[in-house]
């Protein structure tokens, strides 16, 4: 329930509560969530801060919006195991529009970027690469 007068931020209590629903598995991957307008009748909340909790979820990986169909919890992807060499550095960044597109990432979902020793670099999608470093 969402309580107001806690110490705790109304969209995080929502993001909470919307977390626990996922996870308890009322809404399996790959089923649509309420829209923002059910979600601000239901809970008695503002828009703003309905989209604010949608925001933390997205940024977290717990749904993803798909434009035009609304919100829904992701399918599981399939993880590569990527190997790279020993010295090469990994780092972390969003993806430029055509690598979003090229990737199919959903909004907020980084890139993973190993450049090898030799200075190469090679990008893979965050949310479903493991990078092996020995």
């Amino acid at each position: 329930m969402i309580d107001p007068a806690s110490g705790v931020p109304v969209y995080r209590q929502l993001a909470d509560v919307l977390r626990a629903r996922i996870v308890a598995g009322e809404w399996l991957p790959g089923a649509r969530l309420p829209s923002e307008t059910r979600l601000v009748q239901e809970y008695g909340i503002g828009r703003t801060t309905v989209r604010r909790a949608i925001a933390a979820l997205r940024s977290a990986g717990v749904i993803e919006v798909v434009h035009g169909w609304g919100m829904r919890v992701p399918l599981p992807r399939e993880v590569e195991r990527v190997r790279g060499e020993s010295g090469s550095v990994v780092s972390v960044r969003m993806p430029t529009p055509l690598e979003r597109a090229t990737w199919a990432l959903a909004d907020g979902v980084p890139m993973v970027v190993v450049t090898g020793p030799d200075g190469l670099a090679e990008a893979f999608p965050g949310d479903r690469t493991e990078i092996d470093i020995p």
